[in-house]
């Protein structure tokens, strides 16, 4: 396991430089995302109608719960996972305007531009966002979308110097469905004060605006908010700088925060001056 010994512009150090991570298959296995609002409030700015008709490229497809949304818009959808292809793959069977990629987003040459990339929850779980980004910007159209939505630094306190030294120390050997069980039980846990002292006008307190979604999911989709928090090989909690880097060099750039614990990122890229 190489470990990096020099400065890092991000919030946290890659535990493994593998590539293939069986726990996003085991997860997206046992657990899946079926809420479309939290979808369409993660792309801000944009709407689900930025996908009309369009050639979408998603990075990061997971278990095909956002290909499925975007495929009733797109003209075509080419989703994008080295874990998860078959999963997401088997679900969304029915659809005739995906295609399934098995490939690494943040090295593929897909030899193709597209309309729309877009990136939900993946890239700050690559082993170098930058190089990621880079890639996925390499695969627009002039004229084209870039969309992603990624864990913030700022906000994040608690999850970064409480729950990633826990999850790296005792909980990264455990079984999945070990920690599916310690999962539930956590999640159950948090019902009591987000249902409590959260209902309070106490805008201090850390999450306050996060768990305001905790209110509108049910159990199932909670569990999942949870165990994909102690699941995760590896997580780089994204500064707001480091996050306007990503798109300084592109149209209409955008970085608005979510609930206080991440960012909307968004940028065009620009057509090239024709010289005539």
């Amino acid at each position: 396991m190489n470990r990096k010994t020099t400065s890092n512009p991000f919030t946290a150090l890659p535990e493994t430089s593998q590539t293939r991570q069986n726990e996003w298959f085991e997860q997206w296995s046992m657990l899946e995302d079926h809420e479309k609002f939290l979808f369409e409030e993660w792309i801000q700015p944009y709407k689900l109608s930025i996908f009309n008709n369009k050639n979408i490229l998603e990075c990061g497809c997971g278990g095909g719960q956002h290909t499925a949304f975007m495929a009733e818009h797109a003209a075509q959808v080419t989703a994008v996972d080295l874990n998860t292809v078959e999963l997401a793959k088997h679900r969304n069977q029915h659809r005739n305007n995906i295609h399934f990629l098995d490939a690494d987003i943040a090295t593929m040459d897909l030899g193709q531009q597209f309309d729309v990339v877009i990136s939900i929850g993946v890239v700050h779980h690559t082993d170098n966002p930058d190089r990621t980004v880079t890639n996925l910007k390499r695969h627009l159209k002039p004229g084209g979308v870039l969309i992603l939505w990624l864990y913030s630094a700022e906000g994040n306190t608690l999850v970064r110097y409480g729950v990633e030294p826990i999850r790296k120390l005792f909980l990264r050997h455990l079984s999945r469905t070990h920690l599916l069980h310690i999962s539930k039980f956590i999640t159950f846990l948090l019902y009591f004060p987000i249902y409590s002292l959260y209902l309070l006008p106490l805008r201090f307190l850390p999450y306050y605006e996060y768990f305001q979604n905790f209110r509108r999911l049910s159990f199932t989709r909670n569990l999942l908010n949870v165990f994909d928090k102690l699941n995760a090989p590896q997580t780089y909690f994204i500064t707001r700088q480091k996050a306007e880097s990503f798109v300084n060099d592109m149209e209409d750039a955008q970085v608005l925060p979510y609930k206080g614990v991440s960012w909307s990122v968004s940028g065009r890229l620009p057509i090239p001056n024709v010289v005539k």
